[in-house]
């Protein structure tokens, strides 16, 4: 006589590692969109794009349940609001790498505005490549030299914060 036999189904638990912080600044909203599709990003890379509605701090001119992609730096200081997604090198399709960046207001004293400079370094290079903002964060156009990922160092009114952008490149 057979017996019958169960097959006990357990979950599985895949963790990946990554290099970027495992938080969200204070104010940040979770990721509720789907992942952005495209080539591969490098495991290194800790782009932390987000589909969703912005803080409170950064969506003036924005109405309602507005979602919109944007990236936070990594001590939540300032926000870079993708209007152009992806963010590709040599665009050959007439649109723009088209940022607005939103910095977080300042807890004390306004400094005087300054421009937002912008030190880009993409990831397995030590070669800076500087763009800069007149008159601080505000709306933008960066184009970068290289498809990858970059780590922007940005300084702006005496504050700095970092993240990454990844630029694609230009399709066929």
């Amino acid at each position: 006589m057979s017996v019958p036999r169960r097959v006990l189904l357990m979950p599985v638990l895949l963790l990946a590692g990554c290099s970027g912080p495992a938080t969200v600044p204070a104010g940040a909203p979770a990721t509720s969109g789907p992942a952005a599709t495209g080539p591969a990003v490098p495991a290194a890379c800790a782009e932390r794009l987000e589909t969703g509605r912005l803080p409170d701090w950064a969506d003036a001119g924005f109405t309602g349940d507005t979602r919109v992609r944007h990236v936070f730096g990594t001590g939540g200081d300032i926000v870079a609001i993708l209007f152009a997604y992806p963010l590709v090198h040599a665009r050959g399709d007439g649109a723009n790498n088209k940022i607005l960046w939103v910095a977080r207001p300042g807890r004390s004293e306004p400094a005087p505005r300054t421009p937002l400079v912008i030190t880009a370094t993409r990831d397995g290079t030590d070669t800076p490549v500087v763009r800069e903002v007149a008159g601080g964060p505000g709306p933008s156009i960066v184009d970068l030299p290289a498809a990858g990922c970059w780590r922007l160092r940005l300084d702006w009114s005496g504050r700095t914060d970092t993240m990454d952008l990844v630029y694609r490149p230009a399709s066929g």
